[in-house]
């Protein structure tokens, strides 16, 4: 079965109101030729004359007549989904965002990114479920409107990105800790015994890369699924954790944080979101709340 022309709804709207094949040609800015043509497709597709002669003018068939009382709001409504959203009323904003975000990012930029939103938007509530592996599957099945974490290779291609802030990564100790005092080296910050951050079983990462090129290596002394427990642990006994710097600002309030002295690439902490949410005003408005609060740095996020 053929599919009619949806373009022809303007035509025939136009002509049933105006009566007439010149008058809808010069609304249409169409030739008379032109018009004449849409309208035998129009007689075709809705199987009716819809326009007949009488004297020297057209009238409407019965058909026509019965058309021309739906045919306007169908044009209308139509256009209407078509058109661009209209201006974003945050007043009247009523939603729930699902944000998927590590434990750290939730401690430092939730406080900030919960009162802007609610300023702006008294309506709007934001809902933070964790973040466990990189699989987009909750983006791309709608489950999970934003993420926040860093970009990947696990990602779907069609998952669009915005980079927020770049992270570099600090040692912990607890205050008391040997490594509080005196120059930190590569050997001593090494002769540590350190606690592992790593969601999956593996041996090693860039900081034993950069260990091994200058003849060092770290005993592993506990391994922990997040940066939360690591620096618990860390408060509570001898061991060093190493995590982001303002990824865990507050988390490490009471602690004593150092520069690692050794070179370790920084990380790019981004924004994702599934391409059907691009152009949504509201979707659109969240996101710039979480740029605007990831401009400034949380407090505590500096070593020392």
């Amino acid at each position: 079965m053929s599919h009619p022309d949806l373009n022809l709804l303007v035509t025939l709207d136009v002509l049933l109101s105006e009566g007439s094949v010149a008058r809808a040609a010069r609304r249409l800015r169409l030739s008379p030729s032109a018009m004449s043509r849409q309208l035998a497709r129009l007689r075709a597709t809705t199987g009716d004359p819809l326009l007949v002669r009488a004297g020297r003018g057209l009238v409407l068939t019965p058909r026509a007549l019965e058309l021309s009382e739906r045919i306007g709001d169908l044009v209308e409504e139509v256009e209407a989904v078509l058109r661009p959203a209209d201006r974003l009323d945050l007043d009247q904003l009523v939603r729930t965002f699902t944000l998927r975000s590590s434990d750290g990012f939730v401690e430092n930029v939730g406080p900030a990114l919960i009162a802007k939103v609610a300023a702006e938007a008294p309506g709007v509530r934001l809902r933070f479920v964790p973040k466990l592996d990189k699989d987009s599957t909750p983006l791309r099945d709608g489950s999970v409107d934003l993420e926040t974490g860093v970009v990947g290779g696990s990602q779907g291609p069609e998952v669009r990105t915005q980079a927020l802030f770049k992270d570099r990564f600090v040692g912990v100790v607890r205050v008391g800790h040997e490594l509080c005092r005196g120059e930190i080296t590569p050997a001593r910050y090494a002769a540590g015994r350190h606690i592992l951050v790593a969601r999956h079983r593996f041996d090693k990462g860039p900081i034993d890369d950069a260990l091994e090129r200058l003849g060092l290596e770290r005993e592993i002394a506990a391994t922990v699924g997040g940066f939360s427990p690591a620096l618990a642990l860390a408060r509570n006994s001898d061991m060093v954790a190493t995590v982001p710097e303002r990824h865990t600002g507050n988390l490490r309030a009471g602690l004593f944080s150092f520069f690692l002295p050794i070179p370790i690439p920084e990380i790019t902490v981004s924004m994702l979101w599934h391409p059907r949410l691009d152009a949504d005003p509201a979707h659109r408005w969240l996101r710039e709340c979480v740029r605007v609060t990831c401009v400034k740095p949380p407090s505590g996020s500096r070593a020392g």
